[in-house]
């Protein structure tokens, strides 16, 4: 007698439970799950013959990977869909019972499901548990929804292959992904933020506003075209002006150096493998791993062996930064010393976690270095995090924080970590700052404070860090003299707010879509004469322009005037400035914003006042779509929450 007639009767099938009050993004999660089964029903309704594997929920959405009869396109999931409504419109109940994994093991072996056998041959548990809906049964864990009616809002989004289990000498399967979300507004939303995002990627943001470009000879590091170069300087320019108002001086030290420095600071053990390393006086450059010219044949025929790489290009600032305090005798009246610095940096990513300027193999980080006494930190980095909401306000980014402490493989005494976490933990109460803690995520040196920007993309991006030092100024043997007359060791702050230039450039583009506030865009003013006519009219604008500061550029009367106005609109500039007879006639200007469009005919003076103060306040001017709030979650924001 078939399994199914002899062990589907005896199960005892009981309701779903559900528990009340589940936050937000467990709803979601039970929604996208039970959605999944859903879709696997409708596909085994279109296919009886298909092999079902698994299907999670995942961030924003779920997926199936199944084997079919023939290879699906985009084309079939309208099908699908439908067969999906058709099951959620009967809002059939989830119910769940306990099976015995060798009578499941039988049953799925019966149905020709290969797949289920396989993920039951893996289990150690005696039973397993099975969901159903109308007849539909499968092998799963949970958790799901009361009823398929609450997953009525979805969409199927693509179609993919997926090797089974992840191993490439297992079956290609098929993948079908979708979303779920708790009503049809959220759902539309987040289709609607799915083709914003394809518009917002900072790549090609980058080659419509003629920022900048990569090639494959740049071995993953971006060429900066003109106007790319002026938003990164501006960016560098807000950097200057607020560190030089809170008390900083700049440095700039070299690039290369000898691994002895290294291996004093303690990267030569713990960052290698991520550093560009060079053989001193070699003909050729020598980095782990890569070939070079074969080596020249000794006297007696054999092969030497290549010199070991004995210098390093810098991946950080820390290091060299050490060095210049150590160039001289320092005072405890000179602490606090604040030392920034923004040069360029190598590290020596894998080319598959290349991502445009979001992680690049060369970058420049805002580092600074702060010196200081033990009596002083809980001042200097509550000034820190006062600097740091100072820059991200300028730009509307909220954030969040988090204390990384010790992790395993880490330098120095337990009683130096316990002493630098502690100053770390009292700033961020001080502060009155709420914070999660990172058990072991702090940095080989010391923990830290991580800061995590959240986009208007819904989006959290690792970007501000403040670390707290007790190890490399002992290394370095760092002194100043104190009150006493006698040596004594600084306590270190490293600490970045935009993390990287180039990769908090990126972030602000894809949060702005590409339309930047009026100080931070490369090109601020299209100054736009109809016709030959208005032309020198248009000359003196932009003389007057250059006069304040202000970047402007002339769109010479050499195709059509809507055309220009399109591709001013299309490089996202601004302001407008467009002039025909009867401006020039009235010395003023008919004036066009990226964000208001036609503002209508004003006197010069007053925009370009306006723009000017702009400029100068460094005003956040735009409106940005922000799609956060269908991201949002119902965490705690409770003080010292350990994950």
């Amino acid at each position: 007698m078939p399994v199914a007639d002899t062990l589907l009767p005896s199960l005892a099938w009981e309701p779903n439970a559900v528990p009340a009050n589940l936050p937000r993004q467990e709803r979601l999660r039970r929604i996208r799950h039970s959605a999944s089964h859903i879709m696997a029903q409708a596909v085994r309704e279109i296919f009886p013959q298909a092999k079902l594997a698994i299907g999670p929920p995942i961030e924003n959405g779920f997926y199936y990977d199944m084997e079919l009869p023939r290879s699906l396109t985009t084309e079939d999931l309208p099908e699908i869909e439908k067969r999906m409504r058709k099951i959620v419109a009967r809002q059939p109940a989830f119910q769940r019972t306990k099976v015995d994994r060798r009578a499941a093991m039988e049953l799925f072996r019966e149905w020709g499901q290969d797949f289920k056998v396989e993920l039951l041959e893996n289990l150690a548990d005696d039973q397993v548990s099975f969901y159903k809906q109308d007849r539909f049964i499968d092998l799963c864990a949970g958790p799901h929804v009361a009823n398929g009616g609450i997953c009525g809002h979805f969409k199927l989004t693509s179609v993919a292959g997926a090797y089974w289990r992840g191993d490439e000498n297992k079956p290609m399967l098929q993948r079908i992904y979708g979303t779920a979300w708790e009503t049809e507004e959220e759902l539309q939303q987040y289709l609607a933020f799915l083709e914003d995002s394809k518009a917002r990627d900072h790549r090609k943001l980058g080659q419509q506003l003629d920022l900048f470009s990569f090639h494959p000879w740049t071995a993953g590091c971006p060429m900066w075209h003109p106007h790319g170069l002026t938003l990164r300087e501006e960016l560098r320019r807000l950097w200057r002006d607020t560190h030089t108002a809170a008390g900083y001086v700049e440095i700039l030290n070299p690039v290369l150096y000898r691994k002895e420095l290294f291996e004093t600071s303690g990267h030569w053990d713990h960052f290698r493998e991520n550093m560009f390393l060079v053989n001193e006086g070699a003909q050729e450059g020598v980095q782990d791993g890569a070939q070079q010219a074969p080596a020249p044949a000794s006297s007696t025929g054999t092969v030497s062996k290549p010199a070991e790489p004995n210098m390093a290009l810098k991946p950080m600032n820390c290091p060299d930064t050490m060095l210049f305090y150590k160039t001289r005798q320092h005072s405890y009246r000179e602490l606090p010393l604040r030392i920034s610095e923004g040069q360029l940096l190598h590290r020596n990513e894998p080319i598959g976690t290349l991502h445009g300027l979001m992680r690049a193999r060369v970058f420049s980080q805002d580092d600074a270095h702060i010196f200081i006494t033990e009596d002083q930190i809980q001042e200097e980095i509550g000034n820190v995090l006062a600097l740091l909401n100072q820059i991200y306000s300028l730009f509307g980014l909220r954030y969040s924080v988090t204390l990384s402490t010790k992790p395993e493989k880490a330098m120095g005494a337990p009683e130096l970590w316990e002493k630098a976490e502690e100053g770390l933990r009292q700033a961020l109460r001080n502060a009155g700052l709420n914070f999660k803690v990172d058990q072991g995520g702090g940095a080989f040196y010391g923990p830290k404070i991580d800061v995590m920007i959240h986009d208007s993309m819904g989006r959290q991006w690792q970007c501000g860090t403040v670390q707290l030092d007790f190890q490399l100024p002992r290394r370095f043997e760092l002194e100043y003299i104190d009150h006493d007359n006698r040596p004594h060791t600084p306590v270190v702050i490293h600490r970045a707010l935009f993390g990287s230039v180039e990769r908090f450039l990126g972030i602000l583009l894809e949060h702005f879509a590409g339309a930047l506030p009026t100080w931070l865009s490369p090109v601020q003013i299209a100054i736009l004469p109809i016709a030959e006519g208005q032309l020198e009219f248009a000359q003196q604008v932009l003389a007057r322009c250059r006069e304040l500061g202000l970047r402007a550029e002339l769109f010479a009367p050499e195709s059509k005037i809507n055309y220009r106005i399109r591709e001013a609109e299309l490089r996202k500039i601004p302001y407008m400035f467009v002039m025909g007879k009867r401006e020039v006639e009235q010395g003023a200007i008919s004036v066009r914003t990226y964000q208001e469009k036609d503002r209508g005919v004003l006197p010069i003076d007053q925009v370009l006042a306006e723009v000017a103060e702009r400029n100068k306040q460094r005003a956040l001017d735009v409106k940005v779509k922000d799609y956060s709030a269908l991201f949002r979650t119902e965490e705690a924001a409770e003080p010292e929450q350990v994950y």
